[in-house]
């Protein structure tokens, strides 16, 4: 590992170097690798010089254990710069795991209503919500692409785009089935119901990274409209793209543009054939769609949000962990899941290396 790290600080003192020449400073593109990859770099080298100097801190201290005077104090130096050795070891470690290809790119997400009825489909619309607030808390911006609402304002489906810096990198553990536990706005007698949703998270994907050949395509127009007679449209601006080698439907109609409807049809049918495509190659990944989405049932679920007990459970996490405020939580607060989740993720591939 530290001849990798070596090298890597090699690699950061090069590019450094190169970035102060006329001619990659010169050439827009160049200059844009050069420093994408210093910005990947930065982290992973600034640890491992800390790294460095708390050795040599480590190395002085215990040469001064050999002297009497200067015994208790160097033991007390030593001990401490073992223990940050060890921590700074870790992080280094966490640092080179492999890169989620996907980290970068901007997400596709779908949620649909699942069994319940109405509460169903009105968890859905508090979950596009949850979604909606943790995005503006993290500056990225949210384009809905379709959606499909119940007269009482329930989300029977909702597709749309979340663009901004690290947004798959955070969602991607969002996929899923979610569960609620709470006393419905439709129910008179009190009661609590459980009902459910799903939720699919998929890597928005280019053109240049998938290509669909257009004979494949069959395209249609339609007006679009909404719960109510809402957002009607007079014109034949909605549209729909249906994928004929495998059935693949999708819909968009949000934009009041034509054209940028298909645009953004395009892009979801993409990233829902490219992920199949990946799951077919890589079938060990559980990143297949159906995977993520689910069957919608009660008990087919990686969240469960109760509203009596004040608290959302993941259950893929173990232990105290597990439990998170629920107010926090469906008020856009999701950053503790998604930290916890991301460190279990990260332990389970440290283990996997050291196997």
């Amino acid at each position: 590992m530290f001849d990798k790290l070596k090298q890597l600080d090699d690699r950061l003192t090069e590019l450094q170097s190169r970035m102060q020449q006329p001619e990659t400073y010169s050439d827009a593109e160049a200059y844009a690798r050069c420093a994408r990859e210093l910005s990947e770099l930065e982290p992973i080298v600034t640890e491992y010089r800390n790294y460095a100097a708390c050795r040599a801190d480590m190395d002085a201290a215990e040469a001064m254990l050999e002297d009497p005077e200067l015994k208790e104090l160097a033991r007390d130096e030593y001990d401490g710069a073992k223990r940050r050795l060890a921590e700074l070891e870790n992080s280094l470690r966490l640092l080179l795991l492999p890169k989620d290809p996907n980290d970068a790119k901007n997400v596709i997400m779908e949620i649909r209503g699942g069994v319940g009825g109405e509460e169903g489909m009105l968890f859905a619309r508090d979950l596009f919500r949850m979604y909606t607030m943790y995005a503006d808390s993290k500056g990225w911006k949210i384009e809905v692409a379709n959606s499909n609402f119940t007269e009482l304002g329930g989300v029977k489906e909702i597709s749309f785009v979340v663009e901004g810096a690290g947004a798959w990198s955070r969602l991607k553990y969002e996929a899923g089935g979610h569960r609620v536990q709470r006393v419905p706005v439709t129910e008179s007698g009190g009661r609590i119901h459980t009902s459910a949703a799903t939720v699919a998270v998929l890597p928005e994907v280019e053109e240049v990274e998938f290509s669909i050949d257009p004979k494949d395509l069959q395209i249609d127009t339609y007006r679009s409209s909404g719960a109510g007679g809402q957002h009607v449209n007079k014109t034949e601006s909605a549209i729909r793209i249906t994928h004929l080698p495998t059935g693949t439907v999708v819909e968009c109609q949000d934009e009041r543009s034509q054209y940028k409807n298909k645009d953004r049809a395009m892009s979801i049918l993409r990233s829902r054939l490219y992920e199949a495509e990946q799951a077919r190659q890589h079938a060990e990944v559980a990143a297949q769609r159906k995977s993520q989405v689910g069957t919608g049932d009660r008990s087919d679920r990686i969240r469960t949000y109760n509203f009596p007990q004040n608290r959302v459970t993941d259950h893929r996490l173990a232990g105290e962990t597990r439990n998170f405020n629920i107010d926090t939580v469906m008020n856009g607060g999701l950053d503790g899941i998604i930290d916890a989740l991301t460190a279990q993720f990260q332990t389970e591939k440290l283990r996997e290396q050291s196997e």
